[in-house]
């Protein structure tokens, strides 16, 4: 009997082993960069300038691959195939027909993680199981506002950029947001283009024109334009951020 349980365990001893290591693999950290489409041991030197946290899974499902200098690990082929996919549709404002933004449910939004920062109307986020036509990390470029140039490479930093930057950046890098969509989901750049929402229910896009540190982008249509608009207009006859700012400027 002894023998016959020694002889088990040593058969299935290599099945178990493997098991785990893929188990561990599957949940191993790697890193991606703010661009590109690798991913990357924690010291590679591709992660210079950025570096965000991924699972080797969320990396693997979301297209990047292996980087050739420092050979991060890899997943046997056909575990993408096998990956369940997430088939919940995306919270679009259009489509359930709100007209203001303090209306959106954000119950029905994407949760996302804002984990870097570019400029005053761009972040980046991780997106835990996203739904099929999203990304783990996607580049977010904040619907119906922009904010002054900061990271233009042909064009030095706009009047009241940097405060406009320094705003994004202190009320939403690493917290927890919610993600509302409109029309067009991408712009041009391959960017994702989303209302961004925080825990009280308020939307990001519109409170950064309330609070004056962006204008209402309207050469492109989208559901809250006449929202966003009377935004501006308040903001100018207030005096609040950027228009208090400029005036000030002026009459010096």
């Amino acid at each position: 009997m002894k023998k016959t349980v020694l002889l088990f365990l040593l058969l299935t001893l290599p099945f178990i082993s493997l098991t785990g290591e893929t188990e561990t693999k599957q949940d191993a950290t790697v890193y991606v960069t703010s661009t590109g489409m690798a991913y990357h041991q924690d010291a590679c030197r591709f992660l210079r300038q950025s570096q965000i946290a991924i699972t080797l899974a969320d990396a693997v499902k979301s297209g990047y691959n292996p980087c050739s200098t420092c050979e991060p690990p890899v997943l046997e082929s056909g575990f993408v195939d096998n990956v369940p996919q997430n088939n919940t549709p995306l919270y679009r404002v259009n489509i359930v027909e709100i007209r203001n933004s303090s209306a959106a449910d954000i119950g029905q939004m994407v949760r996302a993680d804002v984990v870097s920062h570019v400029d005053g109307d761009t972040v980046r986020v991780r997106i835990p199981n996203p739904p099929a036509s999203l990304n783990v990390i996607e580049t977010i470029r904040l619907l119906g506002v922009d904010t002054p140039e900061t990271v233009h490479p042909n064009r030095d930093a706009e009047f009241f950029g940097q405060e406009a930057s320094d705003f994004t950046k202190r009320e939403l890098l690493g917290r927890n947001v919610y993600l509302a969509f409109d029309w067009d989901l991408r712009d041009r750049f391959g960017r994702l283009l989303a209302y961004i929402y925080t825990d009280d229910g308020r939307c990001f896009n519109a409170r950064l024109i309330y609070e004056g540190f962006g204008y209402a982008l309207l050469r492109f249509p989208f559901q809250f334009m006449d929202e966003f608009r009377d935004l501006e207009s308040e903001a100018r006859r207030e005096g609040r951020g950027l228009w208090g700012a400029y005036l000030s400027a002026t009459e010096q």
